[in-house]
C-alpha cells in the first residue's frame, strides 16, 4: 500500500471529524469514531496529531478558512471602504445561509467545549482564529479601497470579529434576511468610520510640483 503523506492524512481527518460533527453533534467525534470515519488506525492519528484538541482547532481553522476565503473573493477595487466592507458582511451572511450547519456547528463546538474543564481553553482560540481572520480581511479590504485604518488592527479586527458572530447567530436564531441586511449596512457604516484615505506619497510622474517660496526663476526673473 502507498505511503499516505502526513499533511494528506491530516487533511483526511479533518474531514472526518467535520462528517462525523455534522451528523452525531460534538460529543460524538471522539478519536476512535473520527479514525473509524477516516477507515485509519489509531497509529494514524497519533502520528499526525497529539491530541483531539489539536483536531478540533484544526476542525476550527478549516471552517474559518472558507469563510475567509467567500469574504476574500467580494473585496473589489475601486470600491469606497463602506461598500467593501458591506460586500464583504454579505459575502460572509451568503455563506452562512447556504450551509446554515456549519455555524451551528462551530457554536456547538464552543458551548461542548465551556462545559467541559479540559477543554475550557478551546472558545479562546476559537475566537483568535476568528479574530486573525477578521484582521486579514480587513488588512485586504483597506487595501482594495486604498485607505487605512486609524485604530489598532488587534480593536479593528475583535470589533468586526463581534459584529460577524452577532450577525450569524441572530439571522441563525430569526432567519430574517431583511434585518440581517439592515444590520449589515449598519455595521459597514460603524466599520468604516475608523478609515482614512491614504497619504499620498512621493511626488509622481506627470504631477506639478510647486515651487518653494522664494525660490528663483530659472529664466533668473523675480
Amino acid at each position: 500500500m502507498a505511503r499516505i503523506p502526513a499533511e494528506q492524512r491530516r487533511q483526511a481527518l479533518v474531514q472526518a471529524a467535520l462528517a462525523v460533527i455534522y451528523r452525531d453533534g460534538v460529543a460524538a467525534a471522539t478519536t476512535r469514531t473520527v479514525v473509524a470515519e477516516a477507515g485509519m488506525s489509531l497509529a494514524s492519528f497519533h502520528y499526525v496529531f497529539d491530541s483531539r484538541d489539536e483536531l478540533i482547532r484544526e476542525v476550527i481553522a478549516a471552517i474559518v478558512g472558507d469563510v475567509e476565503a467567500v469574504a476574500s473573493m467580494s473585496l473589489e477595487p475601486g470600491k469606497d471602504i463602506a461598500e467593501t466592507v458591506r460586500n464583504g458582511l454579505r459575502a460572509y451572511l451568503g455563506h452562512v445561509r447556504a450551509d446554515p450547519l456549519r455555524e451551528v456547528m462551530l457554536n456547538e463546538l464552543m458551548n461542548h467545549a465551556l462545559r467541559d474543564p479540559e477543554l475550557a481553553h478551546l472558545p479562546q482560540i476559537q475566537y483568535r482564529i476568528y479574530r486573525q481572520t477578521a484582521g486579514a480581511l480587513l488588512e485586504l479590504a483597506a487595501t482594495v479601497s486604498d485607505v487605512r485604518w486609524n485604530r489598532p488592527m488587534d480593536e479593528m479586527a475583535h470589533l468586526f470579529a463581534t459584529f460577524t458572530d452577532g450577525l450569524s447567530l441572530t439571522w441563525l436564531g430569526d432567519r430574517d434576511d431583511a434585518a440581517a441586511e439592515k444590520t449589515i449596512e449598519l455595521a459597514a457604516l460603524a466599520v468604516s468610520v475608523f478609515a482614512e484615505p491614504n497619504e499620498p506619497g512621493p511626488h509622481e510622474p506627470g504631477q506639478d510640483v510647486p515651487e518653494a517660496p522664494g525660490a528663483e526663476r530659472a529664466d533668473g526673473g523675480a
